[in-house]
């Protein structure tokens, strides 16, 4: 793990286009959505943030903390979002470093306990989150796993 590198993006705000980018290309969410949450982020108007792992310059890895992540339980909140790391890249432990950083970055800042919906099993509880419930996706009838880490 030591050959990459951790930051939150108010470690390097010119990455934000670059990583609004990147992140829309890994999931169905438009750029504009990213880049709104990232400026609350960068300026303040949010405790929540994004991380990143990077391979010298290129985005390997990252994740976010929002509200909410389309989903019906409102009063679960903030929820990690947007969980991503390179297919060359999986299996080194960057996600869980990623997780990590960002259950103990929100620790810090009060917040607590932090929440995620995901269709993995077995993953997240390898980093201490455990299964919550399930929750009905805004635009989706099916339901899905919500964990929680306190």
């Amino acid at each position: 793990m030591s050959e990459y590198t951790y930051i939150t993006l108010k470690d390097r705000p010119q990455l934000k286009e670059r990583a609004a980018a990147w992140f829309h290309s890994k999931w169905e969410v438009p750029q504009e959505a990213y880049l709104e949450c990232m400026e609350a982020y960068l300026n303040d108007k949010t405790g929540y943030g994004w991380y990143l792992c990077l391979d010298e310059d290129k985005i390997i890895g990252g994740l976010g903390v929002i509200e909410n992540d389309f989903h019906n339980r409102k009063d679960l909140t903030p929820n990690v979002c947007a969980v991503y790391t390179e297919k060359e890249y999986r299996c080194k432990g960057i996600a869980g470093h990623l997780l990590d950083i960002v259950v103990n970055d929100m620790k810090s800042k009060g917040i607590a306990p932090i929440y995620l919906i995901t269709d993995h099993t077995g993953f997240y509880e390898r980093y201490g989150w455990e299964f919550l419930c399930m929750v009905k996706g805004d635009d989706n009838p099916d339901l899905t796993r919500m964990y929680i880490h306190r």
